[in-house]
């Protein structure tokens, strides 16, 4: 008999596992159900069948089992994995604290399901472009899972940011935990 792949049942698993902490997602390879229709938009919101989930805690819950292998995100347990679609980023940082100045400054991101995440060399922050020239800045949260940093955040990001030579020319960017994080082009600005 085969079982079509549940939001239910996913949350059933991931709670008999019942460990504390972050669920070990790395270590768990269980097959392929297929794909459930969860979607993330771009805003943070999950979908279930079109609708958007209002129930914090599921939300949470779903966004610890995230996993990514090349470009598709799967929701894992120690037995089921199934496919879901993430518009952009799978997480959204909503808010940061800075603390420290220059090079010795640690930026700190908490995102909408309350990842908690200092940017640093092994938790880049990265500046993509659209077409049209909007930024799009991203922190890395775990295992090749990206948030995006919302617009108010980003914001109050570039009123710390700094010049400094980076790759032969000079950029403006950030500093967090002794790295530097490039934006954009020194030469680009107004």
């Amino acid at each position: 008999m085969i079982v079509k792949p549940s939001a239910d049942g996913l949350v059933a698993s991931v709670k008999a596992a019942g460990a504390k902490g972050p669920p070990p997602v790395h270590l768990w390879n269980p097959p392929f159900c297929g794909d459930l229709d969860i979607r993330i938009a771009r805003d943070g919101t999950w979908y279930y069948l079109g609708t958007p989930i209002g129930r914090a805690p599921l939300v949470k819950l779903f966004s610890s089992i995230l996993k990514r292998e090349g470009d598709r995100y799967f929701l894992v347990t120690p037995v089921e994995k199934v496919g879901i679609t993430v518009d952009d980023a799978p997480l959204l940082a909503v808010d940061f604290t800075a603390t420290g100045q220059g090079r010795d400054q640690s930026l700190t991101f908490v995102t909408k399901t309350e990842d908690e995440v200092t940017a640093g060399p092994d938790r880049p922050i990265r500046v993509s472009r659209a077409a049209d020239g909007e930024p799009s800045p991203y922190v890395l949260v775990r295992a090749d899972l990206w948030a995006l940093i919302d617009r108010k955040s980003f914001y109050r990001l570039i009123e710390l940011g700094c010049h400094e030579p980076h790759e032969g020319a000079s950029w403006f960017g950030l500093w967090s935990q002794g790295a530097f994080f490039p934006v954009i082009p020194s030469s680009e600005l107004p």
